[in-house]
């Protein structure tokens, strides 16, 4: 199953789908409230994907819930490992969209896609909204096994970085990697060694992926002789980054890791920091 789904092939899918809202920021519930599409239930970024409030010198500003918390949260939204989950936000899947799509499959669901191109493309294609709240009848938490897999903690991260057989990304916009700005975190730079590919970079000028093709020649040209499995995907906490690694799964690349502390910790933690372009 692609990691994506279209808007058509969504009109056109005559099987059961669980349709999950998972738009990010402070307002996101009221502007789920009003409007969303229909039959969409709505995930919170920082209440059920991810664990807070926390110390983001240790796991980041958005790291992962107790996976035994995540698995009443599915359970709670009828999700089953037979489900059909097809995710969407609206910032073209790199906010809440792309990071359920990533903890799901960190978890070996294997029915899951995000909208390509969000609600707008959703809303531009005539998709009806809706103001209602729709939840369906919970069921058992989700099975899910002991941890996340693919994750990768901050000191392999700097090993990594440091190694000329692997490599870091960091997704974060240019200025952001080369500390000319920084809006959130408490200092701007990057990893030292970590590479910088933003993850805007992903979509075309409609909000959406590129094709496969392009997104494989964009990602096999950083990577080099770089096996996949000895890549390290981050951002700024853990979320945008999955916008990357639903990309390189687009693209028939599997295997990156996630370093879900990214620089919201890393760069609280007395460790070195680097403002050049590598």
């Amino acid at each position: 199953m692609s990691p994506l789904i279209e808007i058509e092939e969504l009109r056109s899918e005559k099987g059961p789908i669980i349709l999950i809202d998972a738009r990010a920021g402070a307002d996101a519930r009221q502007r789920y409230d009003a409007g969303h599409l229909e039959g969409a239930q709505f995930a919170d970024l920082d209440k059920d994907l991810a664990l807070l409030p926390q110390d983001a010198a240790n796991g980041g500003r958005h790291p992962l819930p107790p996976i035994e918390n995540f698995a009443k949260k599915l359970g709670g939204w009828g999700i089953t490992p037979d489900s059909h989950v097809v995710v969407y936000d609206d910032k073209a899947a790199a906010f809440g969209g792309a990071r359920l799509w990533w903890m799901l499959r960190a978890i070996g669901h294997k029915k899951v896609q995000v909208l390509n191109g969000g609600l707008k493309a959703a809303v531009d294609a005539g998709l009806p909204l809706s103001t209602e709240p729709y939840a369906i009848s919970a069921v058992a938490p989700y099975p899910v096994p002991a941890n996340f897999a693919g994750t990768v903690d901050i000191e392999e991260t700097g090993k990594a970085a440091k190694e000329r057989h692997k490599m870091v990304i960091d997704v974060r916009e240019t200025p952001r990697y080369l500390g000319q700005m920084e809006p959130i975190d408490l200092i701007a730079g990057h990893i030292p060694g970590a590479e910088n590919l933003p993850y805007t970079l992903n979509l075309d000028e409609k909000g959406k992926y590129k094709s496969p093709e392009e997104l494989e020649a964009a990602y096999t040209k950083l990577l080099g002789d770089v096996k996949p499995d000895d890549v390290i995907v981050h951002c700024g906490s853990g979320v945008t980054a999955c916008h990357t690694l639903l990309g390189m799964e687009y693209a028939g690349i599997k295997g990156p890791k996630m370093y879900v502390g990214s620089w919201s910790e890393w760069s609280r933690r007395d460790l070195p920091i680097a403002t050049d372009q590598k």
